[in-house]
This record gives structure tokens, sequence and C-alpha cells, in this order.
């Protein structure tokens, strides 16, 4: 037998035979295996526990979902707000204060005026 890497998930056509196998196995009336581990009762235990963290699972990734949409919007109205206080800063101060360039701004008078380019005859 090859040895099992359980850090991978088992695909869910495998998932679905063993439920299968296990609803064969209970139909079975004088199955009484050797092992306590391959017992009807370590299996539906087994079971159900695979449900509940699944379950689990899928709030957790809904709770996560949730949580990563509500943080986008909450940077995007931080970014807003930080555009409108730009503006204001423009609109309070001009395009050429000093408070325009602590808000990342680039002084108006900064900018270099262009020269027209003389054509060569």
């Amino acid at each position: 037998m090859t040895t099992q890497n359980t850090n991978n998930r088992l695909r869910p056509s495998i998932l679905n035979a063993d439920q299968d196998i296990f609803e064969g196995l209970q139909t079975v009336t004088d199955y009484t295996p050797l092992r306590k581990e391959a017992s009807i009762f370590q299996i539906e235990q087994a079971q159900a526990e695979m449900l509940k963290l699944q379950k689990l699972e899928t709030q957790l990734k809904a709770q996560y979902r949730a949580a990563l949409d509500a943080a986008r919007q909450a940077e995007w109205v931080f970014h807003n707000t930080i555009l409108e206080a730009k503006n204001a800063v423009i609109a309070q101060f001009g395009a050429d204060s000093s408070e325009a360039q602590i808000v990342g701004l680039k002084k108006k008078s900064a900018y270099k005026r262009p020269i027209r380019q003389k054509k060569l005859a």
C-alpha cells in the first residue's frame, strides 16, 4: 500500500464512494470486525466529526469572505476621504501652497513651463 499524504484534501468522488460503502456496510447484519476502528460505531463517529468540521469550515469561509469584503469597502472609504482631503487643501490653501506639498501634491510652480521648440528650416 502506498503512503498516504494527509496534507491533501480527498477528492469529492472518493468521499462519495466512502459514503456509499458505509451505507452498504450498515445493511450487513452480521458485520463484527476484529478491529474496533472498523466498527460501525467508530465509522459513525468519524463521519459525524467530518461533517461537523466541514460545516465549520464552510461557516468560517463565509465569515472570511464577509470580513474581506468589509475590509475592502473600508479601504475604499479611507482612500476616498483622503482624496477629498487633498481637494479641500487645494481649495483652502491653493495649488501652489506648502500645505498642498504636505499632502503629497506637487506645487504648481514646481512644474517647468513648456518651451516651444524652434523648427529647423
